[in-house]
């Protein structure tokens, strides 16, 4: 297999092997997650959602982490963005990590934001690392860019900036309202994720752009096709 078959996932052996590569780093991804949710500084808007619908009907963080991104992912299809094996990897293997690692209880949850700050900030970089692992697995977006991009293609007038921005403030605010922590943290995550991926991305010297990620319908003719 050439590096070029395993990058456009031209062989059905290629393919297992980016969702094995997708499925290891989102399990590493929800560590990420799993540290700033431990900084006990505030949450990141999506997660400050998912925290307040665990906390307002009694069930584990990854069940409403995966609630919505399914529903995010079904909001994607039926605006008929493009739609990759990654992403329902993605709804279904981040949240329940975080679910394993709450169980496995490494690290206590932080009591200052001297201790808290730090592994914030710890967290975004693996997150960040993990994106990039992830992406270059080729097999689409996450659920939530894909839905950035598929309403910023839909209000035309407004930069994508702007979306991005009202997309996690709608999320930060129902998940407060449902009993989310919201604080310093939120304010970091919000406009420090994206220097820190950029960041990370330029060490590794990756491009975002550059990937073509295959749809989910493209793969299933690499499976099927007649050999």
């Amino acid at each position: 297999m050439t590096k070029s078959e395993l990058r456009e996932n031209r062989m059905p052996g290629a393919i297992l092997l980016n969702m094995l590569i997708a499925a290891v780093s989102l399990f590493v991804n929800g560590f990420g997650l799993y540290l700033t949710i431990r900084a006990n500084i505030g949450a990141a808007p999506w997660d400050v959602l998912n925290l307040g619908i665990a906390k307002t009907f009694g069930i584990l963080y990854g069940t409403a982490s995966i609630s919505v991104s399914l529903t995010i992912l079904l909001i994607d299809i039926l605006m008929k963005e493009p739609v990759g094996i990654a992403m329902f990897i993605d709804a279904i293997v981040v949240g329940k990590a975080v679910d394993f690692f709450n169980w496995l209880d490494p690290i206590p949850p932080c009591k200052s934001l001297l201790t808290g700050i730090p592994l914030m900030i710890a967290g975004l970089f693996v997150l960040a690392y993990t994106q990039y692992t992830y992406m270059i697995a080729s097999l689409g977006c996450g659920p939530r860019d894909t839905l950035m991009v598929g309403v910023a293609k839909r209000v035309k007038r407004i930069p994508i900036g702007v979306v991005s921005i009202a997309i996690l403030s709608t999320a930060t605010l129902v998940g407060w309202l449902l009993g989310g922590p919201v604080g310093i943290g939120t304010l970091i995550c919000a406009f420090g994720a994206g220097p820190i991926m950029q960041l990370a991305f330029h060490t590794v010297h990756f491009d975002a752009t550059t990937i073509h990620h295959q749809r989910l319908r493209d793969s299933f003719k690499v499976f099927f096709r007649k050999q």
